[in-house]
């Protein structure tokens, strides 16, 4: 009897023990169906903020005509796009909106504290003048305190444009510090030293080289001179030379001579296949008086035609402009040596 009571003790306790076990899964897959249950709540609550929604008012964003222009390369859309990714390409594009509006805003705003005009688009940037625009818009000339290094009978005359600003406000010839004139003719043998612009009047003692312009106006640039005013300068430097009769001249600059050609041809524009550099023809002397007759009172001035000083001119390099200069100083070293020995007799 006893060992049949142990074996119904036995088979109530794995009973029992069965049964808590099916309670415990049973509770463990209730507990599982609720935790999933609760997800799938907060899924979908959280899914509806991607539902459709009403259009934002934005602004209209510039776009490319490249985007809106058809491609013939292009191929045809498929039409049967997933829901989901319209979605949410809709979704992003609306939020892109929302951000550019807030960005152009605040854009807005800036720019109103700064006293801006949020409605004028922004001004393009500023081009930066020329020297020629700034020569014309000059509203006067300057005081020119440079006057003319001359007098009958020199040996050399230095013939240039016009007054460079400061070579009005000191009084000196080629004054700027950009300018080679003063290097050129000590480099080329015109004078025996480098002379500073403060020294022009001296070089009439010093060498017999005189100093004068085709016009008296000064400006920032040869930019700034009409055409009238370069055909009356002419006159007035041919009248000038003629009257002062120097040995020789040498005009600083092409556009000078150009000047001067059209004057004595009666020519508008300058027309001369045969320009060149150094000296030139005879019949082409500035100063050149003729008689009622047709004959040579005074044959002119020998006349040389040299490059441009100015820092301006940049055309030929800078032994290039010493090469073209070179004959001018050679004649002058002989003029020289030619005195010295006359004071030596």
């Amino acid at each position: 009897m006893e060992h049949t009571d142990e074996r119904d003790e036995s088979a109530e306790t794995k009973d029992s023990q069965k049964n808590a076990q099916r309670k415990d899964e049973i509770y463990g897959h209730l507990t599982f169906y609720r935790e999933t249950n609760e997800m799938t709540v907060d899924f979908r609550s959280r899914l509806k903020q991607y539902a459709y929604s009403n259009p934002i008012d934005t602004p209209t964003q510039r776009r490319s005509t490249r985007l809106t222009e058809a491609s013939p390369n292009a191929s045809l859309e498929v039409s049967s796009s997933s829901p989901s990714k319209k979605r949410t390409r809709d979704t992003w594009s609306s939020l892109h909106s929302i951000t550019a509006s807030n960005e152009n805003n605040s854009v807005i705003k800036q720019a109103e504290e700064h006293g801006h005009n949020a409605l004028t688009p922004p001004s393009a940037k500023k081009r930066r003048s020329t020297t020629k625009e700034r020569s014309a818009r000059d509203p006067h000339s300057p005081d020119n305190k440079l006057v003319d290094s001359l007098r009958p009978g020199l040996t050399l005359v230095c013939i240039g444009l016009n007054p460079g600003l400061m070579t009005a406000a000191t009084g000196h010839a080629y004054a700027h510090p950009s300018n080679r004139f003063w290097h050129l003719l000590y480099e080329s043998g015109i004078t025996s030293k480098k002379h500073h612009p403060s020294e022009t009047r001296d070089l009439m003692d010093l060498y017999s080289i005189g100093n004068t312009n085709i016009c008296a106006r000064p400006t920032r640039s040869g930019d700034g001179l009409t055409r009238e005013e370069m055909q009356q300068g002419a006159l007035l430097l041919d009248s000038k030379i003629a009257e002062l009769r120097p040995e020789a001249v040498v005009i600083v600059g092409k556009g000078i001579w150009e000047a001067v050609w059209m004057m004595k041809k009666g020519e508008t524009k300058f027309k001369d296949p045969g320009f060149h550099w150094g000296w030139q023809d005879r019949d082409m002397q500035l100063g050149r008086v003729m008689g009622n007759n047709g004959q040579v009172v005074w044959p002119g001035s020998k006349t040389f035609v040299a490059t441009s000083t100015s820092g301006l001119a940049a055309t030929l390099r800078p032994e290039e402009k010493l090469a073209i200069w070179r004959p001018l100083g050679d004649w002058m070293i002989a003029k020289r040596e030619q005195a010295h020995a006359a004071r030596s007799l």
